[in-house]
């Protein structure tokens, strides 16, 4: 088992232990360090990994955790990395939600967006699935019709609004302010279950409690999709609402209603705060190295171990 699974293993069982270890490897600046680095951090943890209290051991804990792929032990694609999510997704998060004029617009920075998110969920899977950590000819046109499809939806509002013509105030503040909030939330899940359709289908490795490989389990991949999906949906769906009550709640008042202007720039500012908080929230719904009952799977691993529980790694 990598050791950065160990590590959730040893540190990470509780929401609250979880969420303190994203707040602490979930910084941009570390997005500077060259694989040298990285290396050298590997090197030090699988040798001196025991010894948390050390500085400079806890540090290369933290490199290693959020720039290491716990399947493949090779560094993660920089833009890929969880510290890179915030700063690179916020931009497009926020030009997503902004009531555009026109309809291409809308579908530009759709599209931006859910190819991010698409090239994410797959940099952060569980590797194990896939052969020699290479992506198949079939997962690349499922992820290509993810982007798609997930544009168009994504943009489905403001096409509603400018197809047909809507002029009603109720019927555009529904399309722009409450058909986001499910809408977001869908296609995060969507995105996390096709871009990694190959865990469910071929399974994903799975350990016992001494970190030693029992089998490759379907079910355990489809528990980790399953997961992995409903904290994106949350991420995403909770960045959508929270800045339109907000809005909304502004617009009763009177100093909104005698300066109009001043809701684009909260609502932007919001949904940025809000993306920040939630995004170590959202990591941290369920554990990194996930459990699943060993009845739970299939019949030919229950027979290889005696332990109740195994082990495997959930991805991000």
């Amino acid at each position: 088992m990598d050791p950065n699974l160990e590590y959730w293993k040893n540190n990470g069982k509780s929401f609250l232990s979880r969420l303190r270890i994203w707040l602490n490897i979930l910084d941009p600046t570390s997005l500077l360090s060259s694989d040298v680095e990285i290396s050298n951090a590997r090197s030090l943890v699988r040798r001196d990994g025991d010894q948390l209290k050390d500085e400079k051991v806890s540090n290369a804990w933290n490199l290693s955790l959020c720039s290491v792929h716990a399947d493949t032990g090779e560094p993660i694609s920089t833009v890929f990395r969880p510290q890179a999510f915030l700063p690179i997704s916020a931009p497009m998060v926020i030009a997503s939600f902004v009531p555009h004029k026109g309809v291409t617009p809308a579908l530009f920075w759709q599209f931006l967006l859910q190819s991010y998110c698409a090239g994410f969920n797959h940099a952060n899977r569980n590797a194990t699935a896939t052969s020699e950590n290479k992506i198949s000819m079939k997962q690349n046109l499922l992820i290509i019709g993810t982007v798609a499809y997930s544009t168009f939806a994504g943009a489905l509002p403001q096409i509603i609004i400018k197809r047909l013509a809507v002029s009603s105030s109720s019927a555009q503040a529904f399309c722009r302010s409450v058909l986001p909030v499910p809408l977001s939330a869908c296609l995060a899940a969507f995105s996390v279950f096709v871009v990694r359709s190959e865990e469910s289908e071929n399974g994903i490795k799975v350990f016992d409690a001494s970190g030693n490989l029992v089998g490759v389990s379907r079910e355990a991949g489809f528990k980790a999709v399953k997961e992995t999906a409903i904290s994106r949906a949350t991420l995403f769906g909770t960045t959508a609402l929270v800045p339109n009550l907000l809005a909304l709640l502004l617009r009763r008042g009177k100093l909104a209603q005698r300066n109009s202007m001043m809701l684009a720039p909260v609502r932007h500012i919001s949904t940025a705060i809000v993306l920040g908080l939630m995004i170590p929230v959202s990591f941290s719904l369920f554990p990194q190295l996930g459990k699943i009952k060993k009845e739970h799977v299939e019949k030919e691993l229950q027979s290889l171990t005696e332990d109740g529980e195994l082990y495997y790694h959930r991805g991000l």
